[in-house]
């Protein structure tokens, strides 16, 4: 994959940037302020790209509000933000499009290698990996989507765990349930949310957007 880090700090961004290159992926640029990343983002259009929010010229958000800006530029264009702060508006502005290819991980929470790969890999193709903090965080105000007042506390559960980009096995095993068990609870939600692609994949990330874009 080709994948442009934008990131403030030295020690950091050098260090994602070998980790990447050591899991065979190829870093094409790499970006210390906000401006530098909207640029990098335009001119490379990477295949994903690791975006931090708080950066550079006034350490607010200029590192998420130059994603936005890209991704409105080229709709679609993968982003994981990776950052020490939820910034639950921006958040669900990254995810109202409802195109996928969008992932929000805390710098915190981030304890695995072959893990934050696999995150930056789901994004790449699509798919959503979501912190859970964020999960919570964008849920906390409560929903008014009546689709998703359909569901039960298990279905509700499982969606969650979707959301953070969990397989239905990973999912089984959270839960304690069947890996067939999850299927059918995924296969209920997508039939109450009314999303009926025959695309399983896609189905799965229209979900996670409707469970997590409520205002």
């Amino acid at each position: 994959m080709r994948i442009v880090v934008a990131e403030d700090l030295y020690l950091l961004r050098d260090g994602m940037v070998r980790l990447i290159e050591a899991y065979g992926h190829q870093v094409v640029a790499t970006a210390t302020t906000g401006p530098e990343t909207l640029d990098a983002l335009l001119r490379w259009r990477p295949d994903v790209s690791i975006v931090d929010v708080r950066m550079p010229p006034t350490q607010s958000d200029e590192g998420l509000r130059a994603a936005l800006a890209a991704r409105s530029e080229l709709p679609g264009l993968p982003l994981l933000i990776l950052s020490q702060h939820v910034e639950q508006l921006y958040a669900r502005e990254l995810l109202a499009d409802g195109a996928g290819g969008i992932g929000y991980l805390l710098k915190e929470s981030v304890f695995d290698a072959d893990q934050f790969i696999d995150a930056l890999e789901r994004v790449a193709r699509g798919g959503t990996a979501m912190d859970p903090a964020v999960v919570a965080k964008l849920l906390s105000s409560g929903s008014s989507n009546r689709r998703l007042a359909r569901l039960t506390e298990r279905e509700h559960s499982v969606l969650g765990l979707m959301a953070e980009g969990l397989s239905n096995q990973a999912i089984g095993q959270r839960l304690f349930l069947s890996q067939g068990a999850i299927s059918k609870y995924t296969t209920t939600i997508f039939g109450k949310l009314g999303i009926t692609d025959d695309d399983s994949n896609n189905r799965r990330v229209l979900a996670v957007l409707t469970y997590l874009n409520e205002p």
